[in-house]
């Protein structure tokens, strides 16, 4: 680093000596041209210098970003996942640790921990879980609801892809796909053979589903249905789990991909979607209209350091509240939503 800086101070002093001379000389305005020509090459380089200084040191969180202790560290305040969004404050305050009990997890600043903490909590404030109620999953891959369901005595379905899809799309690879009952249960949270009184798996198309899958008391999706194609694909399919899939007053709880950085520029097709906020307001209003009950959508504030983080590629911080995400800022986002009679 010190040679560096010796070094881009030697080729400035030498730079400006230079110029000094050959400024009044007779060649001054061609010398002027190569001389703004020069700067903007030694701009360039700064900014090529800059990268390489981040790609060389890809994890400054380490020097520079204090994390409170999720275990020791007091609540910020009273509400809990009141937002529809990831906020830091949910995650030091006591209920989430409880629910990560509950879900076999070691507590984490993680936002697909918020999301299955988010739905567990909502699902049971709601009383859509427990003995004698139904649960619906989609796109349930190896996370642990279906078995925290099926441990408070739930009937569960957990669906996903068909196989070919799975593998299609690398999820079976990145363990991220169910092709069977076995690889949804999670022993920590129920013993087999009770798991399997309980619980039962199937292939769904989520863009298809199986006329035979209804009357639910619960049906939920953790980040899911941007990965259909569009943003209305994704849309069409939270709709029609509400009005297909749910008996009269139940409950859908759905995660998605939120963009933080604009509410007009975002990505609407491809294999990744990322909803704004007025995506979601106008969708929330057309469900109002169809005589559903949907809880309002609220965006959480940036109320402490760790909800500026932002993690990059290859997303190894130990915070992953918000990432950047195909050029823009992108963090979680709920919708809770009650069937109408």
């Amino acid at each position: 680093m010190l040679k560096t800086l010796w070094r881009r101070f030697l080729a400035d002093r030498v730079s400006s000596s230079i110029e000094a001379r050959l400024m009044s000389g007779p060649h001054a305005v061609s010398v002027q041209q190569s001389i703004a020509e020069t700067a903007s090459l030694r701009e360039r380089l700064e900014q090529l210098e800059s990268k390489m200084a981040v790609a060389l040191d890809p994890k400054p969180w380490k020097r520079n970003l204090h994390i409170p202790d999720l275990g020791n560290h007091p609540p910020m305040n009273d509400a809990f996942m009141d937002y529809s969004t990831v906020s830091a404050s949910d995650f030091y305050h006591p209920t989430f640790r409880e629910l990560c009990l509950q879900l076999g997890l070691t507590p984490l600043l993680h936002r697909k921990y918020w999301e299955w903490a988010y739905v567990l909590h909502h699902a049971r404030r709601l009383g859509v879980v427990g003995e004698g109620r139904r649960a619906l999953g989609f796109a349930v891959g190896q996370e642990p609801l279906p078995s925290a369901f099926a441990a408070l005595g739930t009937q569960v379905v957990a669906t996903d892809a068909p196989p070919d899809v799975g593998e299609e799309k690398g999820w079976r690879k990145s363990n991220e796909h169910a092709s069977g009952l076995a690889e949804t249960h999670k022993p920590d949270l129920i013993d087999w053979d009770s798991y399997q009184k309980l619980a039962s798996a199937q292939a769904c198309d989520m863009t298809n589903i199986d006329p035979t899958l209804t009357g639910f008391d619960l049906c939920w999706s953790c980040c899911s249905f941007e990965h259909l194609g569009d943003i209305e694909a994704g849309l069409r399919f939270v709709e029609e789990s509400v009005e297909r899939t749910l008996a009269p007053g139940g409950i859908a709880i759905h995660t998605t991909e939120f963009n933080l950085s604009s509410n007009d520029a975002t990505i609407e097709s491809g294999a990744t979607v990322l909803y704004r906020l007025k995506d979601m307001v106008a969708f929330a209003e057309r469900l109002r209209l169809r005589g559903h009950h949907v809880e309002a959508i609220k965006v959480a504030p940036d109320a402490h350091v760790l909800d500026f983080f932002v993690d990059t590629p290859p997303f190894e911080a130990p915070v992953h509240l918000k990432l950047q995400l195909l050029g823009y800022t992108s963090t979680s986002v709920a919708l809770i939503i009650r069937r109408g009679v």
